[in-house]
Order: structure tokens, then C-alpha cells, then sequence
């Protein structure tokens, strides 16, 4: 019997999708290991943009949307900052926010900023269904909805009222 897998192709969807996981987990070591935006891009690159953890093949990621996640969140992130801040709880400013937490909330905050060519809606839901990847039993997709919501109603409204939303 012969077990060779076939390779399906992978839908631009998934490879953005791959990409924004990638680029929270970039976020996150750059905060948590103060490393720079270029090393950080290439050890990504080079080591865990489709990959193998395991034997188990990656899902390649859209390398060049990569690059414009982190790169962009790292130029912009003073304003993405305070954006995120003035959706928080009063007393809970964005530093002291779970450092996961708080790249979801960056990246997906950039992705609405400055990416015209993803629907809100998408942005959303992508970054919602990473945070329920990463906390499972939290508040948090809950807390990632309500502010990227929040920041897609101020920044992309016309978009919104044209899809219903």
C-alpha cells in the first residue's frame, strides 16, 4: 500500500493566516528577548516561516505579509499603542497587559491601521480565533473582539456600514 501524501497547494488565506501567527510570535520574542526587528525577521525566515517542528511540516506563511506585520507594528507602534491604551480598562495601560496578549492586539491593530486590502471583518476573526489558540479558558479573544472592534469602527466605518457590520 503505498502512504505517500499528497501535497495540496496552499490557499493565500492560509498563508496569510500562517503569516499572523508568525508575526505574534515574532512581536512576543522581540518583547520578551529585546531583539531587534531585522534579527528577529531573519531567524523567522530562516527557521520557522514553513518549516518542521517535529517532522510535522509547517504551513508556509506568506513571507513578504510577514515582513510588513512586524516591520510595521515596530514603525507605527507608538500610535498602535496608544490606540490599543484608550480601548483598555482605566488603570490597565497596555504595559501591563499579557505579553501575548499585547502583540495579538499590536499586530491586529496595525493590520487595521494600514492594510486596506483586508476586509475588518477578516482582521478580526483572525486575530480572535489566535487568541482562543493561545488562551484557551480566558477572557482574552473576548478582550482581542471588543478592541480590534472598537479600533475597525473608528478606522475603516465606511467599510463596516457597506458589509452590515
Amino acid at each position: 500500500m503505498n502512504t505517500a501524501r499528497v501535497e495540496r497547494p496552499v490557499s493565500k488565506a492560509n498563508k496569510r493566516g500562517a503569516a499572523r501567527l508568525a508575526a505574534v510570535q515574532a512581536l512576543y520574542q522581540m518583547d520578551v528577548a529585546s531583539s531587534g526587528l531585522e534579527a528577529t525577521l531573519a531567524e523567522f525566515e530562516a527557521h520557522r516561516l514553513g518549516g518542521e517542528i517535529e517532522g510535522d511540516k509547517l504551513i508556509g506563511a506568506d513571507v513578504k505579509f510577514f515582513r510588513d506585520l512586524v516591520s510595521g507594528v515596530v514603525k507605527l507602534q507608538r500610535r498602535i499603542d496608544t490606540d490599543v491604551n484608550t480601548h483598555l480598562e482605566k488603570g490597565w495601560p497596555l504595559k501591563r497587559v499579557d505579553l501575548t496578549l499585547r502583540a495579538v492586539l499590536r499586530a491586529g491593530a496595525y493590520e487595521l491601521i494600514e492594510r486596506r486590502d483586508v476586509p475588518p471583518r477578516v482582521v478580526i476573526s483572525e486575530y480572535v480565533d489566535i487568541a482562543k489558540a493561545f488562551f484557551e479558558d480566558g477572557d482574552e479573544p473576548g478582550i482581542v473582539n471588543a478592541i480590534l472592534d472598537s479600533i475597525a469602527r473608528r478606522e475603516r466605518a465606511k467599510e463596516l456600514a457597506g458589509s452590515g457590520g
